[in-house]
């Protein structure tokens, strides 16, 4: 179904790596592991269908790069953890969810990669590898009650190694080696019988060197099994595809898989007559600008493989059942991969329009399936690629929309034709009514990008796959609006679709003003100087009479629509309110503002913690031209707790005619609230609560 199923919040840090402890009988997981640049390990735990928070790991003084783990016995789980202090540290957890460091491995001033555990053949000794910045592939293991041993060190890569996996083939281990030097190395480790040291001595064999070693008074011994030479840039991962249990037994598919900065993944087997492991697919992508894979999994029953790139982009590969052999790109989810700062619904509320600080302005919408149960969202088009970080945006009718970044410019783009036949095809809209629509009017054929000169005219069933995302989806620019001294912050559009307003980073008040444009001409029409620092939000009232600002100068102020006369029939704006130091209630700087459906409150939200509603911007029953006297807060101020950073009516009222609104917090949490406009402010009555978003 390609949706979301879980969110696990409980790193304060990036997290660099996850991964499932694997059962033994391949029933579903219970545990999974994560590591984080927060110096920590989390071990998360199944609990009716959920997964929870279970041990936390702590003791790395650096952020932690990679983790595995196994049970051992009576389900202990044993994790291992490599950070950049450093160190390979070795963690025990158990059910009563005790964790103890059983060991610290410290390797100087080299890094290790990579770690993968599993149990020695035979026995319940576990084994360490561990591959780094030093081109060796170290093994340790632990017998029982004892401190970790060293067993052997594998030479033979001659770069990093980036990524090392095991996996347990009947009495066998076979590890995967992956590295910089581009090749992958599968190394085979066996239990020697007694009569197996003896042959040693026969000079007329010629046999792969064997290295061995002993533990508990067994001989084990590790011999290079194959070297797979393909790939033309750094490994940077292999995956074994997982084992299934067959036939009342386990079964381990001899399938690797390799992801590497080729931007290509392998899947490598052994051939079926001669045993020599070659080459069996090879997906990837051509062309664009992207780095290559950093990592690969494979499914358990071997027909879906995904890549992770660079951004943050997922590569989904499914092996087609009707064609023997063939491999497609499928459908993944996608999105920002930092910091959203704007986003914007289409005037109809069919889709999303957001920007943010990894350089991108991506549009998402529902993908309607013929058979479906649900709908997924999806990124069907990434409008804009840009080289400064992203920071507005305000759309303008449903297929154009500015944008501004850390830049001075500000940018118009319009959505090409080809845009809203695929757009049609994906949701399930009459691509006829879109195009016959006043949006549509004279809209570009296509935006044309240099990348080995091919033309944009990709049409999709479907959603599209990041390459095609990157290359094939931009929407033509057709205007440049200059005006302003510093770095864009906020826009916003009238309902009319005739002005756009704009502001920048100011700190005096001359770069504090606001631009206001003809969407008509793309002319800069007005000047409003009001604040002496940053307009951090602007909103249009939604009858278009009323302009309201808000700034990091803790004031607010509101500009009135004048009367067009023949003379000037382009809108005009007037300083109708604002509050001043004296007069301002919020104390912290303004983050957010908007409208209540009826254009007759506006509300604003503060670091200060405060929620405010103002009013009344229009009287009942009231003539046109009849303004109210004063505007001052119809609220009592609610306090949230936290800094508000973000504020919004519901733009439909609630049944006994009260409002909805949703404030944001600094935290990450959205509450709701219903605001009734009848009730004295005095009490605190007028507010009550409606619910908050789970953390």
């Amino acid at each position: 179904e390609r949706r979301v199923v879980a969110v696990l919040n409980g790193h304060k840090g990036r997290v660099n790596a996850v991964q499932w402890v694997h059962r033994e009988d391949c029933a579903p997981e219970r545990h999974l592991v994560s590591g984080s640049s927060d110096n920590r390990v989390i071990v998360w735990e199944s609990q009716n269908g959920k997964f929870v928070q279970g041990v936390e790991c702590k003791g790395h003084t650096g952020p932690v790069c990679t983790v595995d783990a196994i049970y051992v016995e009576d389900s202990k789980i044993l994790v291992a953890s490599s950070a950049s202090d450093s160190t390979v540290r070795l963690w025990q957890c158990n059910e009563a969810r005790d964790v103890e460091c059983l060991h610290t491995l410290s390797f100087g001033s080299s890094f290790m990669m990579d770690v993968s555990l599993a149990l020695l053949p035979g026995s319940r000794v576990p084994i360490l590898a561990c591959g780094g910045d030093n081109s060796q592939v170290h093994l340790y293991v632990q017998p029982d009650g004892q401190q970790l041993q060293k067993a052997m060190s594998l030479q033979g890569h001659e770069d990093w190694v980036r990524g090392v996996t095991w996996a347990s083939l009947g009495g066998e281990l076979l590890l995967a080696s992956c590295s910089q030097d581009c090749l992958i190395r599968v190394w085979r480790l066996c239990a020697k019988s007694g009569t197996d040291a003896r042959a040693e001595d026969d000079h007329t064999i010629i046999k792969m060197k064997e290295d061995v070693f002993e533990v508990e008074e067994r001989v084990f011994a590790v011999s290079l099994e194959t070297v797979l030479a393909g790939h033309e840039n750094w490994v940077y991962g292999v995956h074994w595809q997982p084992p299934l249990y067959k036939g009342g037994e386990l079964q381990q598919p001899l399938s690797l898989l390799s992801a590497s900065m080729d931007k290509t993944m392998i899947i490598w087997a052994p051939e079926e007559g001669s045993g020599v492991w070659v080459e069996q697919v090879r997906v990837g992508e051509v062309g664009g600008n992207t780095l290559g894979f950093y990592g690969c999994q494979m499914s358990p029953d071997g027909f879906m493989i995904v890549a992770h790139a660079f951004h943050g982009a997922l590569h989904l590969w499914y092996k087609d059942q009707d064609k023997e052999g063939e491999w497609r790109p499928g459908v993944v989810i996608s999105g920002h991969f930092n910091a959203v700062q704007d986003l914007s619904w289409d005037p109809e509320g069919e889709f999303i329009i957001s920007v943010g600080s990894d350089q991108t302005t991506r549009l998402f919408t529902p993908w309607r399936k013929q058979d479906a149960k649900q709908e997924t969202w999806h990124e069907i088009s990434r409008p804009q690629i840009h080289g400064y970080d992203m920071q507005c945006l305000a759309m303008v009718g449903r297929f154009q929309f500015v944008s501004g970044a850390d830049e001075r410019v500000l940018r118009v783009f319009q959505a090409p034709r080809n845009f809203v036949e695929n757009f049609a095809n994906i949701t399930g809209t009459s691509k006829e009514k879109l195009l016959t629509s006043s949006d549509c009017a004279n809209l570009p054929e296509g935006a044309s990008t240099p990348a080995l000169g091919l033309s944009n005219k990709a049409v999709f069933q479907e959603p599209p796959p990041e390459d095609h995302l990157l290359q094939n989806t931009l929407w033509p620019e057709v205007q440049k609006l200059y005006g302003h001294g510093f770095e864009m912050f906020c826009l916003s559009s009238d309902s009319a679709r005739t002005v756009v307003a704009s502001a920048c980073k100011a700190s005096k008040p001359e770069h504090a003003a606001i631009l206001l444009w003809s969407t008509a001409t793309w002319r800069q029409l007005q000047t409003l100087p009001c604040h002496n620092l940053t307009v951090t939000q602007m909103a249009f009232s939604p009858d278009a009479r009323f302009l309201l600002a808000v700034s990091r100068d803790r004031t607010w102020s509101l500009w009135r629509q004048n009367v067009p006369t023949p003379e000037s029939p382009e809108p005009l704006f007037t300083l109708h309110a604002h509050t001043a130091k004296d007069t301002a209630v919020h104390s912290r700087i303004i983050w957010s503002c908007d409208w209540s459906p009826d254009s007759k409150y506006f509300v604003t939200s503060s670091r200060d913690k405060k929620v405010i509603v103002w009013g009344p911007c229009r009287l009942e029953d009231s003539r046109d031209s009849e303004l109210p006297p004063e505007i001052k807060p119809c609220s009592s101020i609610l306090d949230v707790g936290d800094s508000a950073t973000a504020v919004a009516f519901c733009p439909i009222l609630c049944s006994d005619n009260s409002y909805l609104l949703a404030v944001g917090l600094e935290c990450g949490r959205i509450l709701l609230y219903r605001w009734s406009s009848g009730h004295e402010p005095a009490g605190g009555h007028d507010w009550s609560s409606c619910g908050e978003t789970d953390i």
